[in-house]
C-alpha cells in the first residue's frame, strides 16, 4: 500500500506504520472473517462448544441439540473446512471432535469467556 500522510497527526510515528502495514495483510484479515463468519450462527456456537468438551457422533450431536442428524451435518461441513473440528471414523460411526489447534482453543476460551460475562451481566439486571 502507497504510504499516504495522515489527515491528523497524533504522533504515534513508528506505531502508525506497523499498523499499516498489519492491514496490507488483507488475507490475513479474510482468514479471520471467514472464522468468525462460521460462529456467526447460534447452531453452529453450540456444536463447536460441545465439541470442545467432548468427542461425539451425528446422531448424539442431533439427540443433544434436538435437530435432525442432516441439520447437524450442515453444520459440520464448514466447521470442519475451516479447521475448527476434526473427525475420526471407528466402522461405521464418524466421530467429531475441536481441533487441537491454538485456533480453536482460542475461540473456546472466547465462546466461554462471552457466556460468562453475559451470565453476569444478566445477573446484575
Amino acid at each position: 500500500m502507497q504510504n499516504r500522510e495522515l489527515p491528523h497527526c497524533h504522533n504515534e510515528g513508528e506505531k502508525i506504520e506497523w499498523i499499516r502495514e498489519q492491514l496490507d495483510h488483507v488475507e490475513d484479515f479474510q482468514v479471520v472473517s471467514e472464522v468468525f463468519k462460521q460462529l456467526g450462527d447460534p447452531t453452529r456456537i453450540r456444536i463447536f462448544w460441545l465439541l470442545c468438551h467432548c468427542e461425539e457422533c451425528v446422531l448424539n450431536i442431533s439427540a443433544m441439540l434436538n435437530m435432525s442428524s442432516p441439520a447437524v451435518s450442515h453444520h459440520l461441513r464448514p466447521l470442519k473446512s475451516n479447521g475448527l473440528i476434526v473427525s475420526r471414523r471407528a466402522g461405521k460411526e464418524v466421530y467429531y471432535k475441536a481441533a487441537d489447534t491454538e485456533q480453536s482453543r482460542l475461540l473456546h476460551q472466547m465462546i466461554e469467556r462471552v457466556m460468562e460475562i453475559t451470565c453476569l451481566t444478566e445477573q446484575h439486571l
